[in-house]
């Protein structure tokens, strides 16, 4: 069964094109966020992946929002920021797949932009999050597919 699943989270992944609607300012490489997240008020990183990716592993402390390519997700997105003030430092992150092909990135920006907030960034993840976050050790944690409150 999970076989079958990232089977199709692969295909979804590799049948998507398009273009970016984020600034190339606005991407953040794996190793300059790792520093980050030490910081005194680190950014907040939100996982906008497929539910299996972050119950696996995800990056420490990420806040889970689902596959913001279905509706129930971007509507759990937009819940969880809601009350987030609009010039925080955001990160948000899929790496079901090269971010060129990802189903989720795009829509889960596009919604964040809408809403207001002025500083959100995607973290460029090439291949996938196990090639380019995991397999480096930077910081990771397992967890839990439960939504959880932005801060």
């Amino acid at each position: 069964m999970k076989l079958f699943a990232l089977t199709i989270l692969g295909f979804l992944c590799f049948a998507q094109t398009s273009a970016n609607p984020w600034l190339k300012t606005e991407i953040v490489e794996p190793a300059a966020l790792v520093p980050e997240l030490s910081k005194s008020k680190p950014p907040i990183v939100i996982s906008v992946a497929f539910p299996v990716l972050y119950r696996n592993k995800h990056i420490v402390h990420a806040l889970d929002a689902g596959a913001a390519s279905k509706p129930e997700g971007i509507a759990a997105l937009k819940a969880l920021v809601a009350a987030t003030p609009k010039n925080s430092d955001i990160v948000i992150y899929c790496g079901c797949c090269p971010i060129e092909k990802c189903p989720n990135i795009r829509p889960a920006y596009k919604a964040m932009k809408e809403m207001g907030l002025a500083h959100v960034r995607v973290l460029n993840i090439p291949t996938n999050m196990s090639a380019d976050w995991h397999s480096h050790g930077y910081p990771s944690e397992p967890g839990t597919a439960a939504i959880h409150a932005a801060p």
